[in-house]
């Protein structure tokens, strides 16, 4: 008796132990495979985007959702997946760790690191689909973000909380324009987010050590789907650059994404969709190209305070072809977008750095998103600049022009000067005031200074020197009574 019940006390023991789950997970039988998509039968019970994982260790992305069978994304481990090889859903959409630990490292779209740091805790986790922000939960954007890029602040201002896209031909400085914008929230309170979609890794290596270099790698995560990934992966950079910063949002904090950029992504969503046997549309894109980015970019959004604080600003990336902004992908992230940057091929070769073309640029938030000072000192930044440009044209076909008109000219020339601007020397609100009021209202006679940046120094260290205490009022944003006086004073005095 006593062996019996010992017998039946182990087989007890064993039977609580014993988990037969797994004999009664659904699993499915790949039909065929290649290009980095599956075809998958017995999977019914598979939910739309759901994590798979393979019996030889790879995992993909259950996509299309149909009668006859499965179509999946293969994510990692693609080379290995044979035909007749069985699968199994995980029950959970992708997801990767977020938070500070991503600050100052380079991780794949699933949160694998890149680098050699150690691996990311799973402490804080969000999938990388997500909602974007409700209605109710935003209000209208009113916070400057400061990009230190004179020509930006000035005339394209960005809000905490906007889309503004940068767009432009191959080669004019676009993802050098969106490494100085991060290098300007060094010292501020904006946490930065890159992310890379289909670049060599060389580019991914190089761009974290310019980053290092310019001190603002810990505070900027860079999300890398590199170009040897499989387009499963490149599809889902931007939505996991988009989880990374909203883990700051929710936190009230606030958080700048870019993807670099979006017209690759496009590329590796249409590679998909016909390996899918999706139906193609204009230019061989699904008809759903349109909601995929409208998606992705509406989390970008500034919250109510009641509902937690915190902001997204996004600036994706666009690259066009012959300086044609009518294509496909571009009109419509622009038609989805808050505003443009638009860089010029022209200027770019002319050594006019940034080669931003304030005429075809245009930020719809405006100046509700400058500080009362910035929007004082540039309010007629856009005409002056505009009508330089056309009375500049009838200058070079050696037409006279009277005082008034080389006036004007003049000015042109001296703020076009002052536009450009080297990589990484980002500028105060308050050196952007003194420099704008220099030009606008000062006057400049004898036309302008043989060296501006010289003249610029000058000026900056006289109204450094004389009007230390407007200075800092000037760089938070304020504007103090008599400020314009107090300015052109020790402009002036720069001048003598």
């Amino acid at each position: 008796m006593t062996d019996a019940a010992g017998l039946t006390d182990s087989v007890r023991q064993a039977g609580s132990l014993l988990d037969l789950t797994e004999g009664f997970r659904a699993r499915g039988v790949i039909r065929r495979v290649g290009d980095g998509v599956a075809w998958i039968v017995g999977l019914e019970n598979v939910g739309f985007e759901e994590l798979l994982e393979f019996d030889s260790g790879a995992t993909g992305l259950a996509y299309d959702l149909d009668p006859q069978g499965t179509g999946a994304i293969l994510l990692s481990g693609a080379e290995s997946v044979r035909s007749g090889e069985g699968v199994v859903g995980v029950g959970c959409l992708p997801s990767l760790p977020v938070g500070r630990e991503t600050l100052g490292r380079i991780i794949d779209p699933l949160g694998n690191p890149l680098d050699d740091g150690p691996a990311l805790s799973d402490h804080e986790r969000l999938p990388l689909f997500r909602p974007a922000p409700e209605f109710i939960d935003r209000k209208g954007v009113d916070q400057p973000l400061q990009t230190g890029i004179m020509v930006i602040d000035a005339a394209i201002p960005i809000g905490r909380g906007q889309r503004e896209l940068i767009i432009g031909d191959r080669n004019t400085g676009k993802s050098a324009l969106a490494l100085d914008i991060i290098a300007n929230q060094k010292p501020g309170d904006v946490a930065c987010v890159y992310v890379s979609i289909g670049q060599p890794i060389s580019r991914v290596l190089a761009l974290q050590e310019a980053l290092q270099k310019a001190g603002c790698l810990d505070n900027t995560a860079i999300v890398a789907a590199d170009a040897s990934m499989a387009p499963g992966l490149q599809y889902l950079a931007p939505y996991a650059g988009a989880s990374v910063a909203e883990s700051f949002r929710e936190r009230g904090e606030h958080a700048l994404v870019i993807y670099d950029d979006l017209t690759k992504h496009a590329d590796a969503y249409r590679e998909l969709a016909l390996l899918l046997d999706r139906p193609p549309g204009r230019e061989a894109f699904p008809g759903d190209i349109f909601y995929v980015h409208a998606e992705l970019l509406e989390r970008a959004a500034v919250r109510r305070d009641d509902r937690g604080g915190g902001s997204v600003t996004t600036l994706p990336i666009v690259e066009t072809t012959d300086s044609d902004i009518s294509g496909y992908i571009p009109t419509n992230l622009i038609s989805i977008t808050d505003g443009q940057i638009y860089l010029d091929t022209a200027r770019f070769e002319r050594n006019q750095r940034p080669a931003v073309d304030i005429g075809r640029s245009v930020s719809r938030i405006g100046s509700a998103a400058q500080s009362p000072a910035m929007k004082a000192a540039s309010r007629n930044l856009r005409i002056l600049m505009s009508r330089f440009e056309a009375l500049e044209a009838l200058t070079r076909v050696g037409l006279d022009v009277d005082a008034s008109t080389q006036a004007t000219i003049d000015r042109g020339q001296t703020m076009r000067g002052l536009l450009k601007q080297k990589r990484f020397a980002g500028r105060s609100i308050g050196e952007q005031v003194v420099l704008l009021t220099a030009v606008s209202e000062a006057g400049m006679s004898g036309g302008p200074p043989p060296d501006i940046s010289h003249w610029k120094d000058r000026v900056l260290e006289a109204a450094r020197g004389k009007e230390p205490d407007l200075m800092n009022e000037l760089d938070q944003g304020h504007l103090p009574d008599g400020w314009q006086d107090s300015l052109l004073k020790a402009i002036h005095a720069a001048g003598d």
